[in-house]
């Protein structure tokens, strides 16, 4: 079994990173011998770095518990399940390319490991698809389940209880640490605006019967305040 490196996180959690691994692992059916331990460190590590807030082992795991629920939704699981995985593997702050790099990662990773070529760039298409910014997601997702399922676990923080939308708000604050308040108030309120003028957040037809409304509720609830924390920062 792979190793969980965190020894704060609970034992639900070591379960539920160790069976997903598995899972995937194993789906995907490397030619190689052996469990792929040493990448799922690799992974599990990278996960934990320090200038990580929100893309942390808590969004994979809560993606990662997502997934389980929803991953009859799948035509390909494995390769869904390898792609969440890899999709924030690569996560510095100040750069545009990584999910370019993830996939990269993934790519060299799964190859090494024998998987099949067509398993591979399956895996690294998932990953890309996860370049979703504020822009229509459904342009990325059209016409395959798969990437939707995946871009909507990847989403699925917007669709949160209040409390874990205001911690992911919060969290993502700390990343951004760096920016000036003002500056970033506004864009991100660009961010979250965009997301709410999409046609739909959520591609899989269940996920937005069960997401979408609650998904918007947060998005207007966080930037009515933040149009509020606006007005008061220009007053003073």
């Amino acid at each position: 079994m792979c190793p969980v490196p965190d020894s704060d996180s609970s034992s639900h959690r070591d379960a539920l990173l160790q069976r997903s691994w598995q899972r995937a692992w194993t789906g995907l059916s490397p030619t190689r011998s052996g469990t792929g331990d040493a990448l799922c460190q690799q992974l599990l590590t990278a996960w934990q770095e320090p200038q990580r807030h929100y893309h942390t082992l808590q969004h994979l795991s809560e993606c990662l518990l997502t997934f389980e629920h929803q991953r009859h939704h799948c035509q390909q699981p494995a390769e869904v399940e390898m792609a969440l995985w890899f999709h924030d593997a690569v996560y510095q702050v100040r750069s545009g390319d990584n999910e370019a790099r993830s996939a990269e990662w993934a790519r060299q990773a799964l190859a090494e490991a024998g998987i099949a070529e067509s398993r591979v760039d399956r895996v690294v298409a998932l990953v890309m698809a996860t370049c979703h910014g504020a822009d229509e997601g459904s342009t990325t997702t059209s016409g395959d389940p798969d990437r939707a399922l995946l871009v909507d676990i990847d989403l699925a923080i917007l669709a949160a209880e209040p409390a874990r939308f205001a911690e992911y708000e919060l969290q993502v604050r700390q990343e951004y640490r760096w920016v000036p308040g003002w500056l970033y108030r506004r864009k991100r309120r660009q961010v979250l605006a965009g997301f709410l003028e999409r046609t739909r957040l959520y591609q899989t037809p269940a996920l937005y019967q069960s997401w979408e409304t609650r998904a918007r509720d947060n998005l207007r609830q966080a930037l009515g305040l933040a149009g509020e924390t606006n007005r008061q920062g220009e007053r003073q």
